[in-house]
């Protein structure tokens, strides 16, 4: 019963400073009363645990300019920010032909970016734990750093992937499936790991620096070599039991259709997703022509019926699959992202309105669809922001244990 109560009690103190130090990120800089008004936690309490973070170096304490006729009247009240130099994060997003790479300092500032081609786009898992680090050295050495100053790494896969495990159950960029990536990387790093889908770190980017800040319920659904989708409710990322939540790639829309990438037939990314798109186009030309979607778009811009048959299938199923989403989940707002939507055949205003056609309707407007085309280094940010959460939590998790 005693040994019950301990654990409690250090349960509470773990999540007392991990709700303060979240406020602090959240608000950038903070008085401690503003804090204690923040979290309901008492202002003695909030002194206290302020103290033991800024002893280990997690948060520092800044004093406000204020003007000269202001200053008479008394010492400015002091606040609180995230120490940036307390830790440093690598964010990495591994793509169809190149991986990227951003580092950040603890507060959420750019360091430096990096992108580093990639020769094949599926390989072992020993040769991506080997581009990865390369990628990641690279970086470290445009920044003018060693690798070992890393605290913490975010990795981004296309794929399935259970998070709380660094586990993929099934990746693009791997030729195996089953594999507990987080335990191979690891091989290659000393610092802690923290893997995830690239959907749901588009996601946790959108939230924190996109179009989805201030939103507490929204969709993001990404659209590169294949599609993915990232939920957030309530504030928080949705990942599923299994962490294979949010699969709208693979969510089907055709018995016995056309045959997915992920080896099942009839998913939505099958009929949406370029290489898609690029197999039929292939297969009617009897395998001669078209080395890329941007020759594809061109074709259809020109007139050709076969490539516009393409996109007009690709633009209904797509609006079929949105109208899906809507129906299940009714967000708030969806956000399409992602490095295809510099062609518009899957957000032009004929697959919005078709879209809506399919929505339940009720008398209210539709979720308001927004276009965020942003580069991969963004998606890495979006890891690293994952990575900063996560190491934020184990260094807690340490100082709360230490008490004991």
């Amino acid at each position: 019963m005693k040994e019950n109560r301990l654990s409690h009690s250090g349960e509470q103190r773990e999540s007392g400073k991990q709700q303060v130090i979240d406020t602090i990120r959240a608000a950038g800089s903070i008085a401690r009363i503003d804090i204690s008004t923040a979290t309901r936690v008492s202002p003695a309490t909030v002194t206290a645990i302020t103290a033991e973070l800024i002893d280990v170096g997690l948060i520092e304490e800044i004093i406000p300019d204020v003007p000269r006729q202001d200053a008479k009247r008394g010492r400015p009240r002091v606040a609180l920010k995230i120490r940036g130099n307390a830790h440093r994060i690598a964010g990495i997003k591994v793509s169809h032909r190149v991986i990227s790479v951003v580092l950040l300092d603890f507060e959420g500032n750019d360091i430096v970016g990096h992108e580093m081609p990639l020769q094949q786009a599926c390989m072992s898992v020993s040769l991506l734990c080997t581009e990865i680090m390369n990628a990641l050295a690279q970086a470290c050495g445009k920044g003018g750093f060693d690798v070992s100053t890393i605290s913490g790494i975010g990795v981004g896969l296309a794929g399935l992937v259970d998070a709380k495990r660094n586990f993929v159950y099934w990746s693009s960029s791997l030729d195996e499936r089953n594999v507990d990536f987080g335990a191979h990387l690891a091989q290659h790093t000393p610092c802690p790991i923290f893997i995830d889908n690239d959907a749901n770190l588009v996601a946790k980017a959108e939230h924190l620096f996109g179009k989805g800040q201030n939103v507490s319920d929204f969709v993001v659904i990404t659209i590169e070599h294949g599609v993915g989708m990232g939920i957030v409710i309530n504030n928080e990322i949705y990942r599923g039991s299994r962490g294979c939540g949010a699969e709208f790639g693979h969510t089907k829309v055709q018995l016995e259709g056309a045959l997915c990438q992920c080896g099942q037939r009839g998913c939505l990314e099958a009929y949406v997703g370029d290489y898609a798109l690029l197999r039929e186009a292939n297969i009617t030309n009897g395998g001669v022509g078209h080395r890329d979607l941007g020759q594809l778009v061109e074709a259809a811009q020109s007139g050709d019926q076969m490539a516009c048959s393409i996109f007009d299938r690709a633009g209904r199923m797509f609006a079929m699959g949105l109208a899906n989403v809507v129906n299940v989940f009714d967000p708030k707002l969806i956000i399409l992202s992602g490095a295809r939507l510099s062609f518009d055949y899957l957000y032009s205003e004929q697959v919005i309105q078709e879209m809506q056609r399919w929505v339940v309707q009720v008398d209210a407007p539709s979720p308001e669809v927004l276009v965020h085309s942003w580069g991969d280094l963004m998606w890495a940010k979006g890891a690293a922001a994952y990575a900063i959460e996560e190491v934020s939590a184990l260094a807690i998790r340490e100082l709360a244990s230490s008490e004991k």
